[in-house]
């Protein structure tokens, strides 16, 4: 694997998920960290043995470098898949999203076709991002997110909402997410000045909308990376995750992993009402589908608050789906089939 930076992606949908059991089957995997460690063949012609007939995975980009040694070997090698998991293209002209991000994607945006163009096949961590992408190439695949996380108990769910206890809801998106998160604001505003047994979590640190950074039960850690946030993931417990996803071109090649994210720290969602949550998630049974109204995420908080009894049901539902959906067995499959 020639590995770029894309942690998270890299991880979820093959180093954690996937290689360990093909490691068992004797199946060799090498990890290049390419921006990172110094090989003098990758600006030699020839290609070293071990390499030859080697398939190659690519996450997201590559260094221009890199790129120019896949295209002098690309005969000599097996075949070159490339793994995404966002619209890159959707993000560089939308005006919702932070200026940083945007110029990240339109470096990826830039490199991308060059690697489509290289590459024998296309791995999409949705349908809706599949069905972009086949217009920019013949073979392009589905793999949709693995669980890395194990599920925990629900010993948080033993006590109902109170004020000495306040149950947690929390938001654990990344800045691309901050006006999705604004949108539903308002509700999680008018929710924390009715009642008292309720608390947020906003994991964006200085980032989090000034509305809700100042209210007094809101804590607003600064985003974790990577390692740091799977390892807070199996220590933190919320009983209730907010994934608002407004319509927009980015957010519609989304894949679920934000359902797989809140059963792992034990709560259940409330997602936008739309794909690819609607696919997944049955409305008051493992999570709650709501409208693009701020009163509406309010109303599905309050139903969650008032009914603890049910609220446990849903959480261990979504746990249910999510170890289901999640299984890494899907990924060890999809990869396994690709090795021969």
């Amino acid at each position: 694997m020639l590995r770029d930076r894309a942690f998270p992606t890299e991880d979820i949908y093959f180093l954690v998920s996937a290689v360990p059991e093909l490691k068992k089957l004797g199946i060799e995997v090498d990890e290049i960290q390419t921006r990172k460690h110094w090989f003098p063949w990758r600006y030699a012609r020839p290609l070293p043995a071990m390499y030859e007939e080697a398939n190659i995975l690519v996450c997201r980009s590559l260094p221009t470098v890199w790129l120019q040694w896949l295209v002098r070997n690309k005969h000599k090698l097996g075949r070159i898949v490339y793994l995404i998991d966002d619209n890159v293209k959707a993000a560089v002209h939308d005006k919702t999203l932070p200026d940083s991000y945007r110029r990240r994607m339109k470096h990826v945006a830039q490199f991308q076709p060059a690697i489509l163009a290289l590459t024998d096949e296309v791995v999409a961590s949705s349908q809706q991002l599949a069905d972009t992408l086949k217009t920019q190439h013949s073979k392009v695949s589905v793999l949709t997110p693995p669980l890395l996380a194990p599920l925990p108990g629900f010993q948080h769910f033993e006590m109902p909402p109170l004020s000495k206890k306040p149950w947690q809801i929390g938001f654990y998106g990344t800045r691309a997410h901050v006006t999705d998160l604004e949108n539903i604001a308002p509700a999680m505003v008018k929710l924390h000045h009715q009642r008292k047994d309720v608390a947020f979590e906003i994991m964006l640190g200085q980032y989090t909308p000034k509305s809700l950074s100042s209210l007094s039960r809101c804590a607003t850690p600064a985003p974790l990376p990577w390692n740091a946030f799977r390892e807070y993931q199996c220590q933190r417990r919320i009983h209730i995750g907010l994934a608002p996803l407004w319509p927009t071109e980015f957010n519609a090649g989304k894949s679920y992993i934000k359902f797989l994210d809140i059963a792992a720290m034990g709560g259940v969602g409330i997602y936008s009402n739309r794909y690819p949550y609607n696919e997944i998630v049955e409305h008051g049974v493992d999570g709650m589908l709501a409208e693009d109204d701020p009163n509406d995420w309010r109303q599905c908080m309050q139903t969650l608050l008032d009914n603890p009894a049910q609220t446990l049901a849903m959480a261990k539902n979504a746990a249910h789906k999510a170890a289901d959906i999640g299984h890494h067995q899907h990924a060890f499959e999809f990869w396994h089939a690709r090795t021969s």
